[in-house]
């Protein structure tokens, strides 16, 4: 055997003792999911744009992740805290994520207690839309505009979810700013806040256009203001205020519509199986029939991904002190 074979030779046997001596390759990040149960915690109840969103959400990663099963599980309380604080507490693994309103960035601006949760340090996966919010009136209330609401010489009811939430904070510190006359009653989780306005028990709320479009579209209620968004139907809160302090607030809620209908995990998820979680997002909102479903039902699908939206929330709490003492004001005066 020539000098050359014997090398060739040789070399062949180290790659081969080198191949049978090494490690099985790692399981992949989606490898990891086949056969397992995720949990997709949505912090509100059934029904609603939250729920419609997560559920949809949950559907298409299944579709999506082969060989997983994504449950749905709600729960809420504490204006969306409860679901947070779940999924920030979950063990970091990869099963468990799951949705929470955008109202929570105020509370962690303020040091709000309740909130056991850092935003910046989630396992962000994705985000579905953008979200105006708009100011909405019961069709049957003769409340036909902003002007109508602010001249107001009694209190009119308006409805929001559990403390915490972004429609309570909103709304909060819109009626402290603007000095409107509302009574803000709370624990109108899902839909039930669509339920009294049809009772005639609540005139009005602030929350997702969204949510609301349906509602409205039906014709049981109105629009009569909207911050961001680029619907052109409804007159720009921003433009029918004058004073410094609401805009500024007014400002702070637009950074929310940016961010809307979230969807994270604990931190910590290992890479490879976040990779596979934010691959999965990404091909369930990009999947036909999930647009179709949506564009049916009225919900916009605006999405963003991974460290994008994380950047998104950085910059959402990246606030002047003199906004964060506008709004620690705005709602200590409920």
């Amino acid at each position: 055997m020539s000098r050359i074979s014997r090398l060739l030779t040789l070399a062949g046997g180290l790659i081969a003792s080198a191949l049978l001596a090494a490690p099985a390759p790692a399981q992949s990040g989606a490898d990891f999911f086949k056969g397992k149960t995720i949990t997709y915690i949505v912090a509100t109840s059934p029904g609603g744009g939250y729920d419609t969103y997560g559920r949809l959400v949950a559907e298409y990663m299944q579709r999506h992740l082969p060989g997983s099963t994504v449950v749905v599980r709600n729960m809420p309380g504490a204006g969306h805290m409860i679901g947070a604080n779940a999924i920030f507490a979950a063990k970091p693994d990869g099963l468990t994520i799951g949705t929470f309103n955008t109202g929570l960035i105020y509370n962690q601006l303020i040091g709000q207690s309740a909130a056991r949760f850092d935003l910046e340090r989630m396992s962000w996966i994705g985000k579905a839309a953008n979200d105006a919010r708009v100011i909405t009136i019961a069709q049957q209330s003769p409340i036909m505009s902003y002007r109508d609401l602010a001249a107001q010489k009694r209190p009119v009811n308006f409805a929001a979810a559990g403390i915490g939430s972004a429609a309570y904070v909103e709304t909060v510190m819109l009626t402290a700013v603007l000095k409107l006359p509302i009574k803000l009653l709370t624990g109108y989780n899902g839909n039930a806040d669509m339920l009294a306005m049809r009772r005639g028990e609540v005139v009005g709320t602030i929350s997702a256009r969204s949510t609301w479009e349906p509602f409205v579209r039906n014709g049981y209620a109105r629009y009569i203001a909207q911050i961001g968004g680029d619907q052109t139907d409804v007159p720009q809160l921003a433009t029918l205020v004058t004073d410094s302090a609401a805009k500024a607030l007014i400002a702070l809620i637009q950074t929310q519509c940016d961010v809307s209908r979230l969807t994270a995990g604990p931190p910590g998820i290992p890479a490879d199986r976040l990779a596979a979680l934010r691959s999965a997002y990404r091909m369930a909102m990009e999947d036909r029939e999930l647009l179709t479903k949506t564009e049916k039902l009225g919900l916009p699908i605006e999405p963003a991904y991974g460290d994008t939206v994380l950047q998104m929330i950085k910059g959402a709490l990246q606030q002047s002190p003199e906004t964060v003492a506008l709004l620690a004001e705005a709602l200590k005066k409920k």
